[in-house]
């Protein structure tokens, strides 16, 4: 397999990342229309030159983008565990399933962290799946007491 290449999306990668978003969410319960895909067509188009707001690593092989991440950051109160109250979330942490076992979920993840040290982030949260768990303990993110809730308006 031919090694891929990590670097930074640009605007001509949308289509590539809207594929690549839709399988996180291809889960048979979702509808086979996508309104949210104009939607995050439109946020990507007019975060993805602004990197003191977002990050979005790819990996590319052969022209083909097969793996990404999303780090956005967050503004929030100062508090004793943020002391800055600068938050990165880490989302959307997706590799093609025929290029998974090459350490691209790492690379993106590293990528985001590196990031978020750069614009003086004091965390990085994200929700994890059973399956990312693993990947997340082992780069020293930990399990929070407090259960992350959700209200779909």
């Amino acid at each position: 397999m031919v090694p891929g290449r990590l670097r930074a999306a640009e605007a001509s990668d949308c289509a590539q990342l809207l594929h690549l978003w839709a399988l996180l969410f291809d889960d048979g319960g979702t509808p086979r229309e996508k309104p949210w895909s104009g939607h995050a067509r439109e946020w990507f188009t007019r975060h993805v030159e602004d990197s003191r707001q977002a990050r979005f690593p790819v990996i590319e092989v052969n022209g083909q983008l097969v793996a990404t991440a999303i780090g956005t950051l967050e503004l929030g109160v100062p508090n004793p565990q943020c002391i800055r109250g600068r938050t990165v979330r880490l989302a959307n942490v997706i590799t093609l399933p025929e290029h998974r076992g090459h350490g691209h979920g790492t690379m993106l993840v590293l990528d985001i962290v590196a990031w978020a040290r750069s614009i003086a982030a004091d965390r990085v949260d994200l929700s994890a799946t059973p399956t990312g768990q693993r990947i997340y303990e082992k780069l020293g993110f930990t399990v929070t007491s407090a259960p992350r809730m959700k209200l779909v308006l």
